[in-house]
């Protein structure tokens, strides 16, 4: 009896002619063309780079770009820090949302921001340290990151006809007052300013698009919650818009060392007036200044060269309340 062959060791046949593709596999034998450039490889330490380098570039850029809008928005910024983050929630600066690193030390600091935040209702996220690195551009957070929304600018001419619009009915008692800050770049200096404004009934701050401070989380801080009540408009030309305030009945006055009217002896401070100051090494641009109705200086010691702006328009603004009291 022939022997039965085991199993597996049955030899298969030869593999027959099989059909061609017909060159539908062509492509799949094509290059891939050249290789792509460091910076445009993901994976690449010179991608990183080029992605932070134009996030840079766009946040220093500052500005609104197109058509004016009634109410146009700052870029939002990240406040950093545990020292910042809880300077910023003592002063009330308006947040969107509180970001803590997961598994972070705790320290007063920490607490205080957590507490702060749950009293005002702003969400508290968890985050890992490279999401944190990540939003924050790669700065030095200590694992806390304040959000803080873009700030909501109205239009100046916009706000100027409606305070002149409320004072002819009898709605306000004051008249009208404003503050224009002509290549003022500081923060700290607009913050201060709103104070002041804020202090002496002020009715609103102006600044210009370009070139011009804008309303950071440094500015809030220093406006010590003044800038909840007194508005920051934006103008798209400061001379313009200068203009346009007097045709509305607003007396421009530009504040400069060497006026021509003391600032005692100004006669203008019972009417509707917008101060405009300069940068303190500057002083006021050439068209600002000639299309000014009066420029106004604040008598000082010989001794001192300047002050500066946010004393200068604090000065000025205590003087023309006094006047108007009188």
């Amino acid at each position: 009896m022939a022997n039965k062959p085991r199993p597996g060791a049955v030899r298969k046949s030869k593999k027959g002619p099989t059909t061609g593709t017909g060159g539908h596999g062509r492509k799949a034998l094509e290059g891939k063309g050249p290789t792509p450039k460091a910076e445009d490889r993901p994976y690449h330490k010179a991608y990183r780079a080029k992605q932070l380098s134009e996030r840079s570039a766009a946040k220093h850029q500052g500005g609104q770009r197109g058509p004016a809008a009634r109410r146009g928005k700052s870029a939002g910024e990240m406040v950093t820090g545990r020292n910042s983050v809880v300077e910023a929630l003592r002063a009330g600066v308006p947040a969107k949302a509180l970001h803590v690193a997961v598994r972070i030390e705790m320290d007063d600091r920490v607490k205080e921001s957590l507490k702060i935040a749950a009293e005002r209702g702003i969400p508290v996220l968890e985050s890992h340290k490279p999401e944190l690195d990540r939003m924050t551009d790669d700065a030095v957070h200590q694992g806390l990151a304040l959000q803080i929304p873009p700030y909501e600018y109205q239009d100046a001419l916009e706000l100027a006809e409606e305070t002149m619009a409320k004072f002819k009915k009898g709605y306000i008692n004051n008249a009208p007052l404003f503050v224009a800050l002509d290549g003022i770049t500081d923060p700290r200096n607009l913050g201060a300013i709103i104070r002041s404004a804020s202090a002496f009934s002020g009715h609103g701050v102006v600044v210009p698009e370009r070139r011009s401070v804008g309303m950071t989380a440094s500015a809030w801080k220093t406006s010590a919650g003044a800038a909840v009540r007194v508005p920051v408009a934006k103008a798209n030309n400061l001379t313009n818009t200068l203009k346009a305030f007097q045709q509305l009945g607003i007396f421009v006055l530009g504040l400069d060392g060497e006026g021509d009217v003391s600032l005692p002896d100004l006669s203008l401070a019972t009417e509707p007036v917008c101060l405009v100051v300069g940068s303190e090494g500057k002083g006021l641009s050439r068209l600002v200044r000639e299309n000014c109705d009066q420029i106004v200086s604040i008598p000082i010691d010989s001794a001192m060269e300047s002050l500066n702006a946010s004393m200068a328009v604090g000065i000025s603004l205590y003087e023309i309340s006094r006047q108007r009291a009188r």
